[in-house]
């Protein structure tokens, strides 16, 4: 991952919910800085340029903080639940070949043999790494897999220097065959039978239509 996000943030002397609605009155994010047994700083950051470098978890930041430069790493973004704005960040303080603990995404690349269904049962999982060095996400490849195929989190190809944290035999990548719609529809007849849903059969139309009424 790129160390490339740099942000010119300044130092926060205002606290309290009255001071960071005027920071993000400002098009600013009020953020915190903490770790490595340092008091948290406290200071605003670029709105726009937060949001961009934010875009992907996991992102390592360096800040300037007047003159000063220090790699932190987001550790929580808090989004507003309907505007586009990014309300407050966490970051933790990390230096240059430090390992951090962090959760990375599983994503699933190629196409399995035909007839198969592909779950992903975890979405991401813990690996150590270099601060540094977090990758964006661990490729998956199914390709022509077939059904009863199993990815346990052991077999997956980390990057050079990580560590999985993830216990080796949790189940990563499921491939099964895929249910055909008459075993589908025979699997819940079965199942309403045990539960005991009975369902009315649609009464026989008459042969025969009413006279009418004189």
């Amino acid at each position: 991952m790129s160390t490339d996000n740099r942000l010119d943030v300044e130092l926060r002397t205002e606290f309290g919910k009255g001071a960071a609605r005027r920071v993000r009155r400002a098009g600013k994010v009020p953020a915190v800085v903490y770790g490595h047994g340092t008091d948290p700083v406290h200071i605003t950051m670029p709105g726009h340029d937060t949001m961009m470098a934010l875009k992907h978890a996991n992102a390592l930041l360096t800040l300037n903080i007047e003159g000063t430069e220090q790699l932190a790493l987001a550790k929580d973004v808090q989004r507003d639940p309907i505007k586009p704005i990014i309300e407050h960040v966490d970051l933790v303080v990390v230096r240059k070949g430090e390992k951090v603990t962090v959760d990375v995404a599983v994503h699933v690349t190629g196409e399995a043999a035909p007839e198969t269904v592909v779950t992903v049962d975890h979405s991401s999982i813990q690996v150590e790494v270099e601060a540094t060095n977090i990758p964006e996400n661990i490729e998956v490849s199914v390709e022509g897999l077939e059904a009863g195929t199993q990815i346990l989190a052991g077999a997956l190809a980390l990057p050079a220097g990580a560590t999985l944290v993830t216990d080796a035999e949790a189940l990563v990548v499921n491939v099964s065959a895929m249910i055909s719609q008459e075993a589908l529809d025979a699997e819940l007849a079965d199942a309403e039978s045990e539960a005991g849903i009975e369902h009315d059969e649609p009464e026989a139309e008459a042969a025969e239509e009413a006279p009418a009424e004189a």
